[in-house]
């Protein structure tokens, strides 16, 4: 079950397409998180990329607590496709966000 609202999810995708201007905003944002929000935006990047199947999530997870070694803004935001990562995760984990993209928008 994965512990973070698709709205938030979204509004890291926005900001880490916004490249240099959002980057501010997105590190602030990230590390705003709480330790399950953290977690859970790195495992959804993982199955984004294909690191992890979206039947392995929960794996991913715990992987991802296990692994946090670096501040979660840091290591994200050093992720090559972010943005486009974290919408194939949510795409691959069964998650419509059309209505928050949306909204968001």
């Amino acid at each position: 079950m994965i512990e973070i609202s698709p709205r938030k999810v979204v509004h890291v995708v926005y900001l880490a397409r916004e490249e240099t201007t959002g980057a501010a905003e997105l590190y602030a944002f990230i590390d705003a998180l709480n330790a399950e929000e953290k977690a859970h935006l790195t495992a959804i990047a993982w199955v984004g990329r294909g690191a992890f199947e979206p039947e392995d999530y929960a794996e991913a997870v715990e992987t991802a607590f296990a692994e946090a070694t670096t501040p979660t803004a840091d290591y994200l935001m050093g992720m090559p496709h972010l943005g486009e990562n974290l919408e194939s995760g949510l795409e691959a984990l069964g998650v419509d966000v059309s209505g928050e993209e949306e909204d968001f928008l």
